[in-house]
């Protein structure tokens, strides 16, 4: 296969259209990863990775459904029926005459929860595009510069990780240095030095990787449908009308039923950022096996990577222990440290595996 250039990088990176730009991403992570097993041997490398998370972020650039989702949620919550039934009895106290079922439907109406999604559709559209033009683009330069067949040459190497900027990231390269300095020395490898120094390098790029997005992870998984009062005045829109009591009335400020909103809007965010969190951190990988962040992970260790020898890759990080580890990740996946102790532990169960794991990883 011949491997994406640097131009082809730039062409897709320029893509207006995030869906398809999103798609031509996916690709080009698939063929990327190719052509690094061909060169390096069938282990996972970054783009592997990439492959797959790119295509789980392209279902939430679409939006793909994200609405559906939310609705069941908020019809089967608890929090939301007790909370309507309260904004029910006070705006029935102040006359309003609400008719039988129109108060949750209007709610879903008033809430727009189709912005909130397509705020998190737009950080996940700029943050798939900032990944793929900055990373992707070195792993084309990579295999430009090192073709299939050279052996390891540390000037080489040196001299290819020069153009990577000093410093540790978000502006710094370090961690970058570092990876294709791994992938260079792992292509004339075997056996267990191969999968260490592989392991070595998808931890420095995926680490690297995490940091550059984690602001646009916050922000898509942060997204909101708006105040409280916002809703209380949108909602008050559909109401209204059918009331015997005037919209001046309603509109001022009611600190008991404010508070309602608030505990109302509270309940809708938290199910909205479970939605996209559910979307957003969860992999699907070949042979129907699904990663998802919250839930520990399956599958043998691999003997080759049991018993690491000491590195110098400077990444700190701290699981959460066991017993809560599910619980912690499921509530804090926008941080940075729970993502990272996740892949850390993803990229070592397979990056070691053989080529067959990965052949079905064409989008």
């Amino acid at each position: 296969m011949t491997p994406p250039n640097v131009e082809e990088i730039d062409r897709i990176a320029r893509l207006s259209d995030p869906t398809l730009r999103n798609l031509q991403i996916t690709q080009c992570y698939y063929e990327l990863s190719q052509c690094v097993a061909e060169r390096n041997g069938f282990c996972a490398n970054w783009c592997t990775f990439a492959t797959w998370a790119s295509c789980q972020a392209g279902q939430t650039i679409r939006q793909e459904d994200l609405i559906r989702a939310f609705e069941e949620r908020f019809f089967l919550s608890p929090e939301i029926s007790a909370a309507l039934e309260q904004i029910n009895a006070e705006l029935i106290q102040l006359g309003a005459r609400l008719q039988a079922g129109f108060f949750a439907k209007q709610i879903l109406q008033a809430l727009t929860p189709a912005a909130a999604f397509a705020r998190a559709s737009d950080a996940v559209a700029r943050g798939n595009k900032k990944v793929f033009e900055e990373i992707g683009f070195e792993f084309a330069r990579f295999l430009q510069t090192f073709s299939a067949g050279n052996r390891f040459d540390r000037d080489q190497t040196a001299h290819f990780c020069a153009a990577l900027r000093p410093g540790d990231p978000p502006d710094g390269q370090r961690l970058l240095r570092e990876a294709f300095t791994a992938y260079s020395e792992a292509s004339v490898q075997d056996g267990k030095q191969k999968a260490e120094l592989m392991l070595f390098a998808n931890i420095a790029a995926g680490y690297h990787e995490q940091i550059r997005l984690q602001p646009e992870i916050a922000e898509a998984l942060n997204a909101s449908v708006g105040a409280a009062t916002e809703l209380k005045r949108n909602l008050l829109s559909y109401v209204v009308p059918l009331s015997s009591v005037t919209a001046a009335l309603l509109t001022r400020h009611r600190p008991h039923l404010d508070a309602m909103f608030v505990r109302l809007m509270a309940e809708v965010n938290r199910l909205i950022r479970q939605v996209i969190t559910e979307q957003l951190m969860t992999l699907h990988l070949p042979n129907t096996e699904v990663l998802r962040l919250g839930h520990d992970l399956s599958g043998a260790f691999p003997q080759s990577l049991v018993g690491l020898r000491p590195c110098q890759l400077s990444i700190p990080y701290r699981l959460p222990p066991r017993e809560s580890r599910s619980v912690s990740w499921r509530h804090h996946s926008g941080e940075n440290k729970m993502r990272r102790s996740f892949i850390l532990m993803g990229s070592t169960n397979f990056t070691a595996a053989n080529s067959s794991r990965f052949s079905k990883t064409k989008v």
